[in-house]
């Protein structure tokens, strides 16, 4: 794994400071929402509850404009002997699941919850600020991405590029919203106000180094305790978005949790597309001239 996390000293020079980020674990997140809580109120978010979805007791469906922390319900139902190295979905492709009844945290006879608080991934390589034609996105001294809303123009560039479709305009004024990571707080010295919140460090917050190298050991532990499938998403730069400052330790894969499995930075080709583009013009214009000039001689 790459641990070579940046510092953004070309532009911020003496006050450039490590980059921070988020390490979610979601083994041991309990769904209690404190963060998407902590979050509305330091940041004066409006309300967004949706309504059930009658697939899960998620009641905020997706990260929004309104909703800059989401956690998400994942619910498997499991027959009641898994058989040793098989994954709970193709054990219950096997065989019918037991009757709903009571179950354990986590993972029990019948049922599996799987819970994550996603949140924006503050990545490397971020599309959004690369599309956005006011420089309203800008990268923080702590290499995180953040929008400056008296700037924002409400074009929506930036909501097409995101490729993990966290970016949203607010309706009543059409201008995006997402999560800073407390980008006052930082500047306090501070903690996020979810990773403050959160009552069993699922949240985990620190210089991304750190939190990289506290995630490996995680996941050896995991692995080694029989959760053949864990993995950490977004945990170093070898990926479509050259790393992200938001990682996540998780129990399944990505689509499980309603995450792309492989995620790519949309303006990754686009020198590449403008330079096929300028070779085929050019070839056209050849073209062109050879046929007009060269049918009069």
């Amino acid at each position: 794994m790459t641990l070579d996390v940046r510092q953004w000293s070309a532009t911020y020079g003496a006050d450039s400071k490590p980059r921070m980020g988020f390490f979610t674990d979601t083994s041991i997140c309990i769904g209690c929402k404190a963060c998407e809580v902590a979050c509305k109120e330091w940041n004066q978010i409006p309300t967004s509850i949706q309504g059930f979805t009658g697939n899960s007791y998620d009641n905020t469906i997706a990260l929004g404009a309104n909703t800059w922390r989401h956690v998400a319900f994942v619910e498997q139902r499991l027959p009641a002997g898994v058989e040793e190295g098989a994954s709970p979905v193709e054990a219950s492709a096997r065989a019918q699941a037991i009757n709903w009844g009571v179950q354990t945290y986590q993972e029990g006879d019948g049922l599996r919850w799987l819970m994550a608080s996603d949140v924006c991934k503050h990545c490397t390589e971020a599309a959004c600020l690369e599309v956005c034609p006011t420089g309203a996105l800008f990268r923080t001294e702590f290499g995180t991405v953040v929008v400056q809303e008296d700037v924002c123009n409400g074009c929506g560039y930036c909501v097409a590029a995101c490729p993990f479709g966290v970016l949203d305009q607010r309706e009543d004024d059409g201008r995006v919203w997402k999560c800073t990571l407390c980008y006052d707080r930082l500047k306090d010295g501070l903690e996020p106000a979810c990773a403050k919140a959160c009552p069993t460090d699922s949240i985990q917050f620190g210089e991304l180094a750190e939190l990289r190298s506290r995630a490996e050991r995680r996941l050896d532990q995991l692995q080694s305790a029989g959760q053949r499938r864990a993995q950490l998403y977004l945990a170093d730069d070898e990926n479509g978005v050259g790393g992200a400052g938001a990682f996540f330790l998780l129990l399944d894969d990505p689509e499980v949790y309603g995450l792309p499995p492989d995620p790519v930075d949309t303006t990754r080709d686009l020198g590449s597309i403008w330079g096929a583009t300028a070779a085929a013009g050019a070839a056209l214009a050849l073209g062109l001239a050879a046929a007009v000039f060269g049918g009069r001689g």
